[in-house]
């Protein structure tokens, strides 16, 4: 593999669990587990990236790396576009893997799974899904459903992104994990696009890569990694991170 950043965009605003990257979990913050989650998967530099003092403080103490951002970026993407610029700017890592700041149970086999598509050199950005067990999951909006055509074993090509539920009839739909891994000009590419009208509409940015053109592979994995939005999330995060100690 080509040299690879990894990423962490992290903030303390939310809007339903202000503060979340420093909750406490099974004694350390919740940054660091997903810190300690990059760093395991064993693919290159792990950097946090972040508007927040505190966060820094959090990740350093750690014994992680951290890179000071604006606090006005619209999404993450953007926060790991400016920290590229510190994190290596030498402009070694030919891939940047974006990993969600509010995943901490994510399987570091998984990042290297998305990481691994772009050894294709076809392919703009390596993402995962996971096959839909639960039927609540297929209609629910909240859970992104990926459509796409295989094009290996365990490996689509993506097609689509939406809330709604797709593709028709039988056979699996696959829920979509917002884990990315870029081509490093894929994504300065991307950064540069303004937001595309099925983005717009779907409010899924993963459709302005789909709508310019670039081709994004996804990695089936076994399952998907909690994602801490509500204080309940959190408590289950404790439970489960709580009990591998």
């Amino acid at each position: 593999m080509p040299d690879v950043l990894i990423l962490i965009p992290a903030r303390m605003a939310s809007t339903r669990l202000p503060g979340k990257p420093l909750a406490d979990i099974a004694g350390e913050p919740m940054i660091v587990h997903v810190w300690r989650r990059a760093i395991e998967a064993n693919l290159g530099p792990v950097w946090v990236a972040t508007d927040s003092p505190e966060i820094a403080t959090a990740v350093e103490k750690a014994g992680g790396r951290a890179a000071m951002t604006r606090g006005d970026h619209a999404s993450g993407t953007d926060r790991i576009h400016e920290a590229l610029r510190q994190a290596d700017p030498a402009r070694r890592a030919d891939i940047v893997v974006n990993v969600q700041g509010d995943e901490p149970t994510l399987n570091p086999a998984d990042l290297a799974a998305a990481a691994a598509l772009l050894s294709d050199r076809a392919v703009d950005i390596g993402t995962l899904a996971a096959e839909i067990i639960d039927t609540r999951e297929r209609d629910d909006p909240n859970v992104v459903k990926v459509v796409g055509t295989p094009v290996g074993p365990g490996r689509l090509r993506a097609l689509y992104f939406t809330r709604a539920t797709a593709p028709a009839g039988d056979g699996p739909l696959y829920h979509h994990i917002g884990l990315y891994a870029f081509r490093r000009a894929a994504l300065e590419r991307f950064v540069a696009l303004p937001p595309s009208p099925l983005e717009w509409r779907e409010r899924l940015e993963q459709l302005r890569a789909l709508e310019s053109g670039m081709r994004i592979d996804v990695a089936i994995v076994d399952s998907v990694p909690l994602g801490v939005d509500t204080p309940a999330d959190l408590e289950t995060a404790r439970a489960v991170l709580t009990n591998r100690t």
